[in-house]
């Protein structure tokens, strides 16, 4: 019973989006190494292109051989934040990407690693909006499927004995939102569903189908048989860790880093932090620095 998960996965994968996030997309690709790109987060919810646009770019291979590369093969994936003008005239559209292999993005869907990461947010909606070719684009289909019928079986796990479909949406947002280093609290999971309660309420008994995970369903509540699920100790240990070492490579390795920091900078204080060489190349080392001249300037205008 995948083909109707994947089928209604793809209705979603293969919707229009808007040309402008195409066209970034399309920029941002490699068609020498690359097998997809994904269009995912809260600008894709609300439709807002002003913020910072979210995307997964899927290689067909590691995307770097070196030390570095290496690194990458354990701490996935690469982070890199870029400023594109994708039509005359108009301001450049602000993205950041997450560079990872398609082979290690589904491993990690089909939940064959203590990562919560992909599942958790895959689980989520998303648009394939670059493509090198159909065996490509149903490579990511059957990814994404992965990760939804991942999510249903921790959801089927952490959640009520039974319960609406809801319920055990918000039990499994909240504990991964939990377990990750994230700056969002776990009420942030409530946003996610209220944005489209329907497709959740729809999708669980599809995705639970997929999965294997066998249930009944008595006066609108969902009643999942527990056996079998997986368990939550390992993963939920393993969150916070595995995002503090991201973070610290992070520190080395964001490409665009020092102009992602400026950007958040003005966003939030309205203050605009010169964006100099030494810094564009040095942002670790820069960053207090930085700090430093944002305190003054923040005194100064309090003046």
């Amino acid at each position: 019973m995948r083909d109707a998960l994947e089928a209604r996965l793809e209705a979603e994968l293969a919707a229009p989006a808007p040309d402008a996030v195409v066209r970034l997309a399309a920029a941002l690709a490699d068609p020498a190494v690359d097998a997809a790109v994904l269009y995912y987060g809260s600008t894709l919810r609300t439709g807002d292109l002003s913020g910072v646009l979210d995307f997964y770019r899927l290689t067909r291979r590691p995307h770097r051989r070196s030390l570095r590369g290496a690194v990458e093969a354990f701490l996935w994936p690469e982070v890199s934040y870029h400023e594109i003008a994708v039509a005359a005239g108009a301001p450049p559209l602000k993205a950041k990407v997450a560079t990872l292999p398609l082979a290690t993005f589904r491993r990690a869907a089909e939940g064959r690693t203590l990562d919560t990461t992909i599942w958790a947010r895959f689980v989520q909606p998303c648009q394939r909006v670059w493509a090198a070719d159909e065996a490509s684009a149903a490579a990511v289909r059957a990814a994404v499927a992965s990760a939804v019928a991942t999510a249903s079986r921790f959801a089927a796990a952490l959640g009520p004995e039974r319960g609406p479909a809801a319920a055990f949406w918000s039990a499994l947002f909240r504990r991964t939102y939990a377990a990750e280093f994230r700056v969002e609290s776990a009420d942030r999971a409530d946003t996610v569903l209220a944005h489209d309660g329907d497709r959740y309420d729809a999708l669980l008994p599809l995705a639970w189908t997929a999965a294997g995970v066998r249930h009944t369903e008595e006066g609108g509540m969902l009643i999942p048989d527990r056996r079998g699920l997986p368990g939550w100790t390992l993963p939920s240990l393993a969150g916070k860790p595995l995002n503090v070492a991201r973070i610290l490579k992070a520190a080395f390795t964001f490409d665009g880093a020092a102009r992602y920091a400026a950007y958040k900078i003005a966003r939030h204080t309205g203050i605009e932090i010169e964006l100099t060489p030494w810094r564009e190349r040095h942002p670790f080392l820069a960053a207090p620095g930085a700090w430093l001249e944002l305190r003054r300037r923040r005194r100064l205008a309090r003046r």
